[in-house]
């Protein structure tokens, strides 16, 4: 064995700070991006962001977009409605209208109100509220009963039962078997056993039937329209335009400010100054111009992305989802020459404003189910093929997952049922047994 030294060449990727800004900007949204900009300007002063001219006057006149000249330009943020009001604020209103109530009435109802979770439930039992609040436990259940006859109706109850049972009262309808299916027979509804229901109240089948409908159509969760959520707002990174017969692909980057240089630092690197001024203007400098450079390949490598997708997907926006082809991100690697991580990071977060409404750009990826003519057809397609056949469908006799398989498989399409039962469930849609209409019900509709 001989030792020694010896010198060998070899190529490696190193990650550098700026190959690992150029990745992070390229998997940005507008949003994210608009963000990013904002903070890399507030840490380089030589970065100069020229903001957009967004105001209504400006898009409506149809004049080019260029950097802000109005000192007090219209927010588009200011058309956005912001719901201000939440359950508890409207039921403290409805509390605060009640006459001849004491303070410790209004305290115990503040209490209640303050306990409903989102969906507009009390999880808190009256015995042990009455133990925090040290007042009698018939005191609770009074101002509980108060509650429980606001809007909307259902608030305040303590299980689904006794929330579809105030809203049956609310509603003025006091039918005895009506308590009785929600008291006694909601597994059985649950399931559509409208037969088991008419034998066990003695009563025809078609007046169960249309019971069962009534409390269908009452809220389960009547505290869920005040929940608290986040307005999200999609920003197209992408537009598409049919000009004749071709698709014009555009990034749309009319939302993102303007990266510029500061031309005041950019003068001062021309002028005599001390050499530590100038190298950390130079450094500066340099993160930039880089990120400029970034800007643009993100602005390229989109374009050539959607470019492919829409070339991929062109009987899509000709005729509709049901012509939507599989396709993966491998493919659309090997038409842009592009590596598939690039693609993942492309299409991340990203949407597409087309003829045919907005989409995410992961949209188009689906995955390839094969048909009887060899052609692949995109597991969406058939999500939409098996939502045309139940919504055309008999209520009565409606088609089971077997049956839904069957005819895809005349049609060409071979899904196992296993496949089928799936994508009804990610449709929403019930089984066949608990979409059923009994016959004699229907007749009568």
């Amino acid at each position: 064995m001989h030792y020694g030294l010896q010198q060998e060449q070899t190529f490696r990727l190193a990650m550098t700070p700026e190959l690992r800004q150029a990745i992070t900007i390229l998997q940005y949204s507008s949003v994210d991006l608009m963000s990013y900009l904002h903070e890399q300007a507030n840490e380089n002063p030589i970065i100069d962001l020229a903001e957009i001219d967004m105001s209504i006057e400006r898009i409506n006149t149809g004049e080019e977009y260029s950097p802000r000249t109005n000192d007090n330009p219209v927010d588009l943020l200011d058309f956005v409605s912001n719901p201000a009001d939440n359950l508890y604020r409207h039921l403290k209103a409805q509390l605060g209208m009640v006459r001849g109530l004491s303070k410790l009435q209004q305290m115990i109802g503040m209490f209640l109100i303050g306990n409903l979770n989102e969906k507009g439930y009390l999880e808190l039992d009256v015995n042990t509220a009455a133990e925090i609040l040290d007042v009698p436990t018939d005191e609770v259940e009074n101002i509980l009963a108060l509650i429980q006859g606001f809007e909307p109706a259902g608030i305040a109850a303590r299980s689904l039962e006794e929330c579809l049972l105030l809203q049956l009262r609310y509603a003025g309808n006091d039918d005895v078997h009506l308590e009785q299916i929600v008291r006694h027979h909601m597994v059985n509804l649950s399931c559509n056993r409208i037969q088991k229901i008419a034998d066990a109240l003695g009563i025809d089948i078609h007046m169960v039937q249309q019971m069962t409908d009534q409390i269908r159509k009452l809220n389960p969760y009547p505290g869920a329209a005040f929940a608290p959520y986040e307005r999200q707002h999609h920003i197209a990174d992408i537009s598409v335009e049919k000009f004749k017969n071709d698709y014009i692909v555009t990034v749309n980057d009319i939302t993102v400010p303007r990266v510029g240089i500061n031309p005041f630092y950019q003068s001062m690197l021309r002028k005599p100054a001390m050499e530590e001024e100038k190298r950390f203007l130079r450094e500066k400098m340099n993160t930039a111009l880089w990120l400029i450079h970034s800007l643009e390949q993100r602005r390229l490598t989109l374009m050539r992305v959607a470019q492919a997708i829409v070339d991929k997907q062109r009987e899509f926006f000709e005729h509709g989802v049901y012509h939507l082809k599989s396709m993966t991100q491998k493919e659309i690697a090997g038409i842009t020459g592009l590596h598939e991580s690039t693609i993942s990071r492309a299409v991340s977060n990203k949407y597409m404003q087309t003829p045919r409404g907005l989409f995410e750009l992961k949209y188009f990826f689906t995955s390839a189910l094969g048909s009887k003519d060899g052609d692949a057809t995109s597991s969406e397609s058939a999500k939409m093929r098996i939502k045309q056949i139940i919504d055309g469908e008999e209520k009565q006799k409606p088609f089971s997952d077997q049956a839904i398989t069957e005819l895809m498989a005349k049609e060409g399409l071979e899904l196992s049922r296993r496949t089928v039962a799936k994508y009804r469930e990610e449709l929403g849609y019930l089984s066949s047994a608990r979409r059923k209409v009994h016959q004699s019900f229907s007749k009568r509709l």
